[in-house]
């Protein structure tokens, strides 16, 4: 595909496509959040160890990130997406008719192997967009992704109370094989040439991207950083929620995730503050909005409210800094987006399983001020993180020759 078809290529249609796809694909990853105590039940797994489930997923999805994602770099990007999306309905199956929790172990692990498919496309609508709004299509896509994180919890929430944990899956193998064929029908068939690298090469090129471009480093500590105060927030939420005196359904908990529809807006507006050369700042004010958010977070058990308050303050700051870090990153090495969407995403799946492990473990040991805590530090940590990384010591040096050069 040449760069002049590319905006054409990229109409509104097809990013709302990519979007959607995004959402779905990543609601897989998400899904099991609210559920943990009715898998927990189903297959006898102790409260203090059923983080494993997401811990597994995100293990799967990390391996995914390293083995598959810089496929779309080698490989026609049209027939690996539908192969992974396929793919993905027989995992999700797996994990809906798993029989014991090995199963459903082995089936979470497959979906997180699959997921990351995101990626796959986020990186493949960068590199259709004109570099003018790249910032702006990554936002839109991006904002799909988001939306389809507060949806899974949602939708999975209320699905257990309707017809049983089980039922989400089910519902999203369907939908996944119909987003399936919609992508064959209408992502484009032929593409740039691909990388002149046999896929050992590739993956060994990835070491070199970190090497070479700071910009790269950076945003993979900081991606490792705010997703493991994600899933620190996250994983345990249902526990103090489930839990008297609170005592809510999986429907209302599912509900929470709405309140995270302002990672949405901020995902979107973050894209187009990219676009005029503030990502720099965004990133900042984001993560500052992050720390800060604990403190509401800490009196869930009191108020709801400050829950909500804390949630909404939470997912517009993580969104914002994902945002300008996918848009800086994708304008590194146009000739290498999937590797370095792999690259980036690894270290946002390393936070996301070291968060999920931390938060229940720190929840059994010192409950839902332990967790805030917690999160508070690691926020703490990204935010110093990103102070320093502006310090004129680590200016980053001249440009190297691209990957793929001869």
């Amino acid at each position: 595909m040449s760069a002049d078809s590319a905006p054409a290529t990229l109409s509104g249609k097809v990013v709302l496509l990519f979007a959607l796809a995004c959402g779905l694909a990543v609601g897989n990853v998400y899904y099991a959040q609210p559920l943990l105590d009715a898998m927990a039940s189903t297959f006898n797994l102790a409260p203090a160890t059923v983080g494993i489930v997401i811990t597994l997923t995100q293990v799967g999805y990390g391996l995914g990130l390293l083995l598959l994602v810089p496929l779309g770099d080698l490989l026609n990007r049209r027939r690996l997406i539908v192969t992974q999306s396929l793919l993905s309905v027989l995992a999700l199956l797996l994990v809906a008719f798993s029989p014991s929790s090995a199963w459903l172990l082995l089936g979470m692990a497959c979906t997180g192997l699959l997921a990351v498919v995101t990626q796959v496309l986020v990186a493949y609508a960068a590199n259709l967009a004109p570099m003018a709004e790249r910032g702006r299509v990554v936002g839109m896509v991006t904002s799909g992704v988001v939306l389809g994180i507060l949806l899974a919890r949602t939708v999975a929430g209320t699905m257990a109370d309707l017809a049983g944990w089980r039922s989400v899956y089910l519902l999203s193998a369907a939908l996944t094989l119909l987003v399936a064929l919609a992508l064959w029908r209408v992502l484009p068939s032929v593409e740039q040439p691909p990388a002149k690298q046999r896929y050992g090469q590739l993956l060994g090129s990835l070491w070199q991207l970190f090497k070479e471009e700071k910009v790269l480093r950076d945003r993979a500590v900081l991606a490792m950083l705010i997703f493991a105060a994600g899933t620190v927030l996250w994983t345990p939420l249902v526990l103090p929620l489930s839990a008297p005196p609170l005592s809510l359904s999986h429907t209302q908990i599912g509900l929470f995730g709405l309140a995270g529809a302002a990672g949405a807006l901020g995902a979107a507006r973050a894209g187009h503050l990219a676009d005029r050369g503030l990502a720099q700042w965004t990133s900042g004010l984001a993560l500052a909005l992050m720390l800060l958010s604990w403190l509401p977070i800490a009196f869930t058990q009191s108020s709801l409210l400050a829950l909500l308050l804390g949630v909404i303050t939470f997912d517009l700051g993580l969104q914002a800094v994902h945002v300008t870090s996918q848009s800086l990153i994708y304008s590194v090495r146009p000739e290498a987006q999937s590797r370095l969407a792999a690259g980036y995403m690894l270290f946002y799946s390393v936070g996301s399983a070291s968060g999920s492990i931390a938060a229940t473990a720190t929840y059994a040991w010192a409950g839902w001020t332990g967790v805030c805590l917690l999160g508070a530090a690691i926020n703490g940590v990204a935010l110093g993180y990103w102070r320093w990384s502006l310090s004129p010591a680590q200016a980053p040096a001249q440009c190297a020759v691209p990957i793929d050069a001869p």
